[in-house]
């Protein structure tokens, strides 16, 4: 058995496929089959149960995933420690789609003129899948907004961010000295889909003030929300950060008056793998 066996092994394991697992290594598929036949061989036991299209993980390969990261991730971080000169290296970042492009550029900048020798990977993801990956090792640090529902990751509040309400430019409420929350619930809203914890932040807002927002459409990605908005589809809630990058004069953005929408951002890591000096001036700029 050598690592890298283990490697392409929980690569097939996250993939739940060999092609897929075969393109993402950048290796054949005839030689990543041959990879996983050789462990099999020397356990002398199946680590998937092979099927028409996909593989799933027998009960000893589900044994071997959980082996097979604490080693690897045991390697990683003793290479990381010895490494460790607090100027080079490398971080591997995820954020969630709603903070990714608004809020890391800055950061990644200012990080990158301190830090000219440091590597920086960035990895766009939903909640949970970065929740695990950071569990796993495969990230160092996740910046994504509360609630995290994770056991055994740190986690460190950021700040809080309003919530704009966002209007075509010629939506009734546009020419409202004050908007109120009640004045929104006759309207239709567009949301990202159920993926996505912003919508959460939203829905749970208006539950809390004994309303219901009917969504109409469901989209994948924030800047199409914003769109569909422009072409009154219905209306949304956008946090500032991204109404902050928004040039365009097809839509409107209002805060509401009294209690407004917010949400926490936050940063979560796994403090049972090595935090390099490199990892802990990153955090240090998200900070700032």
């Amino acid at each position: 058995m050598d690592l890298d066996q283990l490697r392409y092994f929980l690569q097939v394991a996250r993939e739940g496929s060999f092609t897929r697992a075969a393109e993402t290594l950048h290796i054949s598929q005839p030689a990543l089959s041959r990879s996983i036949q050789k462990l099999e061989e020397e356990f002398g036991r199946p680590v998937f149960e092979r099927k028409t299209r996909s593989v799933e993980l027998t009960d000893a390969g589900q044994l071997l995933q959980s082996r097979a990261q604490q080693v690897l991730s045991i390697l990683d971080d003793t290479k990381s420690e010895l490494m460790d000169d607090g100027e080079s290296g490398r971080v591997r970042i995820g954020a969630i789609p709603t903070i990714a492009p608004y809020f890391l550029p800055t950061v990644l900048r200012r990080f990158s003129q301190k830090f000219p020798r440091a590597t920086v990977f960035v990895q766009e993801s939903t909640t949970d899948v970065l929740l695990k990956s950071c569990t796993q090792g495969e990230i160092d640090l996740a910046v994504l907004a509360l609630p995290v529902p994770a056991k055994y990751l740190e986690v460190e509040e950021l700040f809080e961010e309003e919530l704009l309400l966002v209007l075509p430019t010629d939506h009734p409420l546009v020419e409202k000295d004050k908007i109120r929350v009640a004045d929104v619930e006759p309207f239709p809203f567009v949301l990202l889909d159920e993926a996505h914890c912003l919508s959460d932040n939203i829905v749970s807002f208006c539950r809390q003030r004994s309303f219901q927002p009917v969504a109409v459409e469901r989209i994948s990605q924030l800047a199409m929300v914003q769109e569909l908005v422009s072409l009154s589809h219905g209306i949304s809630m956008i946090p500032a950060m991204a109404r902050q990058l928004d040039q365009s004069d097809r839509r409107v953005y209002r805060s509401f008056a009294g209690k407004k929408p917010t949400r926490t951002v936050a940063v979560a890591w796994n403090p049972y793998r090595f935090q390099s000096r490199l990892l802990e001036a990153f955090r240090e700029c998200l900070r700032q």
